[in-house]
């Protein structure tokens, strides 16, 4: 589309971003491109930004679309993305480093098979249940676990099948969940993500693997500030005002919900008692600089009068997790900007 005539030019083209970029090369320069994010990736984007032309990937959530926009083409989503463009109001998404991206299909690899593994977890767990047969430890998933879930028999063949199918499922996928969180901490150890993981390590509840996921998830830090990222990481309430009354709802959950998961599970820790540093805190507290040592004391000291002060207007404990981990992702974000 011509910004100053509105001249519309339209082609099919083939998913080949070479070809892309030749068509755009036949246009009237300068040109600016813009595509929605989406599953075809990030390949367009760079191919295209390498040479002479600016692309923009547009987040689909934040695009406008007018009222009774009730037919949905190809061809109108591209003509609306063009008009969008030229107005400057796509919101973009931010196109991720080769090194990022590939860290990031790791991290993201172990998520999923977290899952599959709670699933898998629950099919035996449930199946037993149906039968009567409880276990009588306080503790699921550990060796004495699995030795009594090996004792467990059916009488009837098919129900045996599927037992075992279903205990067979969880081995498995435990072993590829370990695979995965082996092959994470060896990129950790050596990777341009190492400082910033030690400095997030030093607060509670952030390991390796959780430091790495968010260090991968979240990329540029710099782009936030320590109240902007609760916002992106959708740990914000959900807010309806008009005049004098004001109604504020449950969390948004907007943005990267791996990163959000994340900083819950790692609020949780705060619960626990903090007078002094645990030897694995003091451990990962020698890998960081001074600043970051000192920043991290004072964020899990903050952390911890914050479960508190929840506790005594008693709030529910999920309520005071996600109000913990908007304020975990500030003092997160105040050791991931700090300079080695």
């Amino acid at each position: 589309m011509d910004e100053w005539t509105g001249e519309v030019w339209q082609r099919r083209l083939p998913a080949d971003p070479a070809e892309v970029r030749r068509w755009l090369q036949s246009l009237p320069q300068p040109v600016r491109a813009a595509y929605e994010a989406g599953p075809t990736g990030y390949g367009l984007a760079r191919v295209l930004n390498s040479g002479d032309i600016a692309c923009s990937v547009a987040a689909p959530s934040k695009l406008q679309r007018p009222p009774g926009y009730r037919i949905k083409t190809d061809a109108r989503d591209a003509e609306h993305l063009c008009r969008l463009l030229r107005l400057g109001e796509i919101v973009e998404v931010r196109v991720p480093s080769l090194e990022q991206e590939q860290a990031r299909d790791l991290v993201r690899a172990r998520e999923d098979v977290r899952g599959d593994l709670m699933r898998a977890r629950h099919r035996v767990s449930k199946m037993l249940l149906r039968q009567g047969m409880v276990y009588p430890g306080s503790k699921t998933w550990t060796g004495l676990h699995h030795r009594w879930l090996r004792q467990q028999h059916f009488d009837a063949a098919a129900q045996q099948l599927a037992y075992q199918e279903y205990v067979e499922t969880v081995v498995l996928t435990t072993d590829r969940r370990d695979r995965l969180e082996r092959a994470i901490e060896v990129m950790a150890a050596d990777s341009s993500y190492t400082a910033l993981l030690r400095r997030l390590c030093c607060l509670r509840g952030i390991s390796t693997l959780t430091g790495f996921g968010l260090a991968v998830e979240i990329g540029d830090w710099r782009r936030f500030t320590g109240s902007s990222i609760g916002a992106f990481l959708g740990l914000v309430p959900t807010e309806q005002s008009s005049g004098d009354s004001r109604y504020q709802g449950s969390i948004t959950k907007t943005g990267n919900a791996h990163a959000r998961r994340l900083l819950v599970e790692a609020a949780w820790h705060h619960r626990k008692t903090y007078a002094s540093p645990s030897k694995i805190i003091r451990n990962r507290w020698e890998l960081a600089p001074s600043q970051a040592r000192v920043r991290g004391h004072q964020g899990n000291r903050r952390l911890h009068q914050r479960w508190r002060y929840f506790e005594a207007r008693k709030k529910k404990n999920t309520v005071a997790a996600v109000a913990v981990a908007r304020e975990l992702a500030g003092w997160a974000w105040s050791l991931a900007i700090i300079e080695d």
